[in-house]
């Protein structure tokens, strides 16, 4: 089961790379695909089927056919495509690309001086027992980790928002009503 989980998750840091790196939509929710069924498999190989189960449906399936249709309804347009590519520019992942070797420095450090990085020996987790090592000593874990990802989808829903919609209504033209004095 240790083979199946670093091999797991070896293919989720690496699909989830192409996801951040790739310019083009539909390649990046493939990309993502791949990487939610690795967490999957990561999930059963430390003992958890039922969560492996609820990230194949609940995400792989159900949110990624939200993301399809979302990507459907964007207006890629050449415009879109180069700010995306400005996004991408080597210059911007120094400062991740750091912290990730620093994080991947100390996991090898762990691992070459024989540390116990978790007892992963394919065990299974009733839900009962998820349950309860999640609410119970991890609650408040759970509870920072919901804040984040509230405040992360009201960063979305104010990145995301066009401009067009908020402008006042004095510089909004009307139909019908000219702008310019004396028409």
């Amino acid at each position: 089961m240790e083979l199946t989980f670093f091999v797991a998750g070896c293919v989720a840091l690496a699909t989830t790379l192409r996801v951040i790196t790739c310019a083009n939509p539909v390649h990046a929710l493939l990309y993502l695909i791949v990487s939610l069924l690795a967490v999957a498999v990561i999930f059963y190989a430390l003992g958890a089927p039922f969560a492996a189960t609820l990230e194949v449906v609940v995400y792989a399936g159900a949110v990624m056919v939200l993301f399809v249709f979302v990507v459907m309804m964007l207006n890629m347009n050449h415009e879109t495509v180069a700010r995306e590519r400005h996004w991408l520019r080597p210059s911007l992942w120094i400062g991740p690309t750091i912290m990730a070797a620093i994080l991947f420095v100390a996991m090898l450090a762990a691992l070459i001086e024989g540390h116990t990085i978790g007892n992963i020996d394919g065990q299974v987790l009733s839900a009962n027992a998820v349950g309860q090592h999640l609410f119970g000593p991890y609650v408040l874990v759970v509870e920072l980790a919901a804040f984040i990802l509230l405040a992360a989808l009201v960063v979305a829903a104010h990145v995301g928002r066009d401009e067009k919609d908020y402008e006042p209504d004095d510089v909004r033209p009307r139909p019908g009503v000219s702008n310019k004095a004396g028409e």
